[in-house]
C-alpha cells in the first residue's frame, strides 16, 4: 500500500484508540473510556499498527509502554485529533479557539491584562490558557496552539517571536537572612543550594564559572520547587513572571540584581499556524513594551 492509499484508510478511530491506551494505561480502561469492547480496543490498535508497519507499544500482562515510534506518533495523533475536535466545534459554534500553553507562569503580571484585552477586541475567538509541565508547554504534545516559553529549549523546530524581557528574582524562605535584603548578587548563589527544574526551568549553570558554581538541588515541576525553598534549604532563581503569578506564604523574592534577563518567547508550529497567532503576539509585545522595566514583586 502506497502512502496515499495509507492516508487514506487512516481513520481517527485508530487515533483514538492510541490515544486512550496511553492516556489510561491499559486495554481495559481505554475500551471503557472509549465505549467499546476490550477486543474491539485490541483489533483497532493492529489494524493502525499493520497499516503503518510499525510496532507502536510494547505490551506485557501488566504494562503498557510505547515504542519510539510509538511516541512521535501519539504526538502526531493527539495535533489531529485536537484540529479534527476544533473543526468541529466551530462548525458547530461559529466561533473559534485559541490555546495558548505555558509550563509556569503564562505571561505573568500581564497575564490578566492579557485576557481582558483579549476578551474585549476578540470576542469571537475564545482565549484558555494551559499549564503544562513539558519544555514546550504543551505545544510538541499537541495540547496548544502557541505557547510562552522562558526556558532555555531549542528554538530551531518551532516558528518563534521574542514579545519581552523579564527581570530575574531569587526566591527564598521568608525567614531565611537574605530575605531582609534589597537585592542579591549573582555571585553569592554559589555559596547556597539552588533548586532548578531540569525540565522546564529557566536557570542553567553555566550563569557561573565551571570552577564555582553552587550545589544544586533538581524538582519537578512549579510546586515541587516551591516546596523546596519553603523549607528554607534551597533558594531559587527565576523571571519576575514567577514572582507575580506565585505568591505562596512562607517564600519572598527578591531581585537579582546583576544578571541578564529572561527572554520571554511565543512558539507555534509553522505548519498549523492558527489565525490569531500574530494577533496574540502583537497583543503580548505590546504589553511588555508597556512595561517600564522597574521590577515589581
Amino acid at each position: 500500500m502506497d502512502e496515499t492509499s495509507m492516508a487514506a484508510a487512516l481513520e481517527l478511530k485508530h487515533l483514538r484508540c492510541l490515544v486512550a491506551i496511553m492516556d489510561t494505561g491499559s486495554f481495559t480502561d481505554a475500551a471503557h473510556e472509549l465505549g467499546v469492547s476490550q477486543a474491539a480496543v485490541s483489533r483497532t490498535l493492529a489494524g493502525l499498527e499493520g497499516l503503518l508497519g510499525v510496532r507502536l507499544l510494547h505490551r506485557t500482562s501488566r504494562s503498557v509502554a510505547p515504542t519510539a515510534t510509538g511516541m512521535q506518533t501519539l504526538a502526531r495523533a493527539r495535533i489531529l485529533l485536537a484540529g479534527a475536535d476544533e473543526l468541529v466545534r466551530e462548525a458547530a459554534t461559529g466561533r473559534t479557539r485559541l490555546h495558548i500553553g505555558h509550563a509556569w507562569s503564562a505571561f505573568g503580571r500581564h497575564t490578566t491584562e492579557f485576557q481582558r484585552r483579549w476578551h474585549e477586541q476578540h470576542p469571537d475567538t475564545e482565549l484558555r490558557l494551559i499549564r503544562h509541565n513539558t519544555p514546550t508547554g504543551g505545544l510538541a504534545e499537541g495540547l496548544c496552539d502557541l505557547a510562552v516559553i522562558r526556558a532555555p529549549v531549542d528554538l530551531r523546530p518551532w516558528s518563534h517571536a521574542r514579545i519581552g524581557h523579564e527581570a530575574r528574582y531569587v526566591a527564598l524562605a521568608s525567614d531565611d537572612p537574605w530575605a531582609r535584603r534589597r537585592g542579591i548578587r549573582l555571585a553569592e548563589i554559589p555559596g547556597r543550594t539552588l533548586a532548578i527544574d531540569r525540565r522546564t526551568g529557566t536557570t542553567a549553570l553555566d550563569l557561573w564559572p565551571e570552577e564555582d558554581r553552587p550545589e544544586v538541588e533538581y524538582t519537578h515541576d512549579i510546586d515541587d520547587w516551591l516546596a523546596a525553598i519553603a523549607t528554607g534549604r534551597c533558594i531559587g532563581l527565576t523571571p519576575q513572571a514567577t514572582a507575580a503569578q506565585y505568591r505562596r506564604d512562607g517564600i519572598v523574592y527578591r531581585p537579582l540584581r546583576d544578571a541578564e534577563p529572561s527572554p520571554v518567547h511565543l512558539i507555534w508550529r509553522a505548519h498549523t499556524t492558527h489565525p490569531a497567532t500574530h494577533t496574540a503576539i502583537a497583543l503580548a509585545a505590546g504589553l511588555y513594551r508597556e512595561d517600564d522595566g522597574a521590577p515589581r514583586v
